[in-house]
């Protein structure tokens, strides 16, 4: 496992980390984005679409009520909100663990209401606010992550 902090001072900030991710992304990753409310999940969702690809036409948005979107670029994303589901035996119960398994990136807010049902490899991202719009966001990796959180890392400060 390794960790990072990453301070996000403004927009730009998110939207680049989220591009970045986007852009190396694989097959099959799980990104998972907890933190608190308004602290810039969807946003994040949003430039890690546009890394995949996704159109600048296609609006990306919280699947609060549906709880899954899908969006078409260089891989797949599968956006889903945990935020109304009580614990991972509902999110099996709509077979949302299926994704994690598919050629696409699954991007989850609100992850921990599930973690139980979470891929043991995964990047987790935590966003606290503070300062008004100033963010922290700590990152871990585990498994095969690890090394590309170490490159992001790199790109993320230069």
């Amino acid at each position: 496992m390794y960790a990072i902090q990453v301070q996000l001072k403004k927009l730009a900030d998110t939207e680049k980390l989220g591009r970045l991710l986007g852009q190396s992304a694989a097959p099959g990753d799980v990104i998972c984005l907890d933190g608190d409310l308004g602290a810039g999940k969807t946003t994040l969702t949003q430039a890690i679409a546009r890394g995949l690809g996704v159109p600048e036409d296609c609006y990306v948005t919280s699947p609060s009520f549906a709880i899954l979107h899908q969006y078409e670029g260089r891989l797949p994303m599968y956006h889903m909100d945990f935020y109304r589901l009580h614990d991972g035996a509902d999110a099996l119960d709509l077979g949302f663990d299926e994704y994690f398994y598919l050629d696409g990136v699954t991007v989850i807010e609100w992850s921990k209401r599930a973690e139980t049902i979470l891929p043991r490899e995964r990047l987790s991202l935590l966003f606290r606010l503070h300062d008004g719009m100033q963010r922290t966001v700590t990152i871990t990796a585990t498994g095969a992550f690890v090394e590309r959180l170490l490159r992001l890392e790199r790109e993320f400060a230069g």
